[in-house]
């Protein structure tokens, strides 16, 4: 098989923070200010380019596009929403249908507005109606465009850095344990975390928190648009092992805690699954990886095991975010045509897989790292905001028309 379907959904990704600018009122435009995290500041000012962007993606042959609203801009006081931003996304939306690009949004992707954050965010124990109100306050201004909607990005991710390993907001790290390293931004920020036991306590407590903000979510947006796609986006991390027995029980335990203990306290409240996927780390593994710019194992076909992991919960997957940071530009076409063939893979051996969406459509703001690492299909000049469209994205069109592998 070197094909998908007919109806296969490529594109790629972006979030509303790490791309739009001018988002200052927020948790992480805060912990900026307090000199815990990079600026932001203007970003990509896709805000304002969105359609030239949009131009340059269909150029390149997308016909699907994943992105994320704003919950700043959307809800900026507690129960006040506001209508401009609801008309920014909406012509949005319509910037993309007007190039047959299919939208995907997300309704939450790491940020929090200010309001929500300093009065204790996801430790809240009324925070899952909080974020469901607002989930069904976008489907219902925005359902009419927009049929896929994920309610929250890599939760797991969320609560690892921020209560375990301390490197982003609320920056609560738990004093006996590093977890995986999702991002190497630890070795800058980590020393201003708040340090201690009780970040394991809260940690359990915001993870239970957020699979009850997607369940709860999910009914709410069920209410308003019954016809709607709806699911979480889950960033698995592929824990393998060698042939050791002890380092099997550990693989099995780290991929039961990472990624299918939130899929069970999640059950029956998605349509779909969304995969992010970036890592594969084996215990016991010798051997000498190629690595990213991010410094994370250069296994692109390992995809196969992410997707063969979430193929238990019989529902149609969509691959949501999967890309590497390349500044050079060497090694992405090689990424993506890997990431294809273990995709094609999984669809073989029984997936049912809905897209392939690379992160990311353009270089943008990497959370606790800043401008450093570029994952961009487009490169973007930061003191100019030039477009300049990267060699690789022209291999990753010429999969797009064969709809597969190429020949």
């Amino acid at each position: 098989m070197k094909s998908f379907p007919e109806n296969f959904y490529w594109g790629a990704a972006t979030a509303s923070y790490q791309v739009e600018g001018g988002i200052e009122n927020t948790d992480w435009a805060k912990a900026a200010r307090d000199g815990r995290v990079p600026v932001c500041g203007l970003a990509c000012d896709h805000y304002n380019r969105y359609e030239a962007d949009f131009d340059l993606a269909e150029d390149l042959g997308h016909n699907a596009h994943r992105f994320s609203v704003e919950w700043a801009r959307i809800e900026p006081e507690d129960g006040k929403f506001d209508e401009s931003a609801i008309e920014h996304y909406r012509a949005v939306l319509q910037a993309l249908r007007a190039r047959n690009i299919e939208p995907f949004i997300t309704l939450w992707h790491f940020t929090l507005p200010l309001w929500f954050s300093e009065k204790g965010g996801f430790e809240r124990k009324d925070s899952p109606e909080i974020f469901a109100r607002y989930c069904a306050y976008v489907v219902e201004k925005l359902g009419d465009l927009c049929n896929n909607f994920s309610t929250i990005n890599e939760p797991s991710v969320y609560g690892s850095n921020g209560w375990l390993r301390g490197s982003w907001p609320p920056f609560k790290r738990f004093a006996l344990t590093d977890m995986v390293s999702i991002t190497n931004s630890g070795r800058t920020f980590e020393s201003k975390a708040n340090r201690g036991i009780k970040p394991l306590f809260t940690w359990s407590r915001v993870m239970k928190n957020l699979a009850r903000a997607n369940n709860a979510a999910y009914t709410s947006i069920k209410k308003i648009k019954p016809s709607s796609n709806i699911n979480f986006v889950h960033h698995v991390i592929v824990f393998d092992s060698n042939w050791n027995p002890f380092n099997k029980l550990k693989a099995y335990v780290a991929n039961a805690m990472w990624t299918h203990k939130f899929m069970k306290r999640t059950k029956g409240h998605y349509d779909s699954i969304g995969l992010n996927y970036y890592f594969y780390t084996q215990f016991g593994d010798k051997r000498k990886w190629r690595k990213t710019d991010m410094d994370w194992n250069f296994a692109p076909e390992h995809i196969y095991d992410a997707l063969m992991m979430l193929k238990r919960y019989d529902k149609p997957i969509y691959i949501s975010e999967a890309g590497l940071a390349d500044a050079t530009d060497a090694n992405r076409a090689e990424y993506i045509t890997g990431q294809v063939e273990g995709a094609l893979r999984a669809m073989h051996d029984g997936v049912d897989i809905r897209s392939h969406i690379y992160w990311s459509l353009l270089d943008n703001y990497e959370w606790a790292l800043g401008f450093e690492k570029r994952f961009g299909l487009i490169e973007v000049d930061y003191t100019t905001l030039e477009r300049k469209i990267r060699p690789s994205a022209y291999v990753y069109k010429q999969i797009i028309e064969a709809n597969g592998l190429i020949q």
